[in-house]
């Protein structure tokens, strides 16, 4: 009796050793390039304008339903403007070495180093280096991740201060005087995210 106890108690030990790793292992999801990009939003005193920029690459790695890290890269040589009239001339100075000097710096990359649940639904704080221009700055943002259909989707709003990465294009911080022609340090970065396994 007490041979077949233990056996049973082995067999149980056994049974939680192969199955809760299972369990909570951490999945993959490569995030779709086709199908998603950033959307940008910078404003000045007369105005603000937007365009979008593709996604290079990207994951987001999840334990149940879970998001444990998370990673992009953005093609900024990609920059879209898409408010309006002179696109094309806004578009060539914002790629230029005023802004984001994509001909230096092709991509701008962001990598999670602490994640946090707010909530069940889906409700996480991140937290992670964002790299732009060669310069990289810890952030902090709120996204909503979650699996749905078997993909996961991801909303967040990231604001980032533009001169945090040398970009210092009539920023009032370091040009006085400028009156309707300053240009405001946050800008804005819209991300909705597809990923499958």
């Amino acid at each position: 009796m007490k041979h077949l106890t233990f056996l049973l108690l082995c067999a149980a030990f056994m049974g939680l050793a192969f199955t809760n790793p299972a369990s909570n292992a951490v999945v993959v999801y490569k995030v779709d390039t086709g199908a998603r990009t950033l959307k940008w939003t910078a404003a000045k005193v007369t105005g603000k304008h937007f365009g979008k920029v593709t996604i290079k690459s990207g994951t987001l790695e999840m334990s149940k339903a879970k998001l444990v890290k998370a990673s992009f890269e953005a093609n900024m040589a990609s920059l879209t403007v898409e408010d309006g009239g002179g696109n094309e001339r806004l578009r060539g100075h914002l790629t230029s070495d005023d802004f984001f000097s994509t001909e230096k710096h092709p991509t701008a990359t962001f990598t999670s180093t602490k994640i946090t649940a707010k909530d069940k639904s889906g409700n996480f704080t991140i937290v992670g280096n964002m790299t732009i221009k060669g310069i990289t700055k810890s952030i902090t943002f709120d996204a909503n991740v979650k699996p749905e259909g078997g993909k996961v989707m991801g909303t967040a709003a990231i604001k980032l201060d533009r001169t945090d990465y040398d970009i210092k294009f009539r920023s009032g911080k370091f040009f006085p005087d400028l009156g309707d022609k300053l240009i405001y340090d946050e800008f804005e970065l819209e991300v909705s995210l597809v990923a499958a396994k």
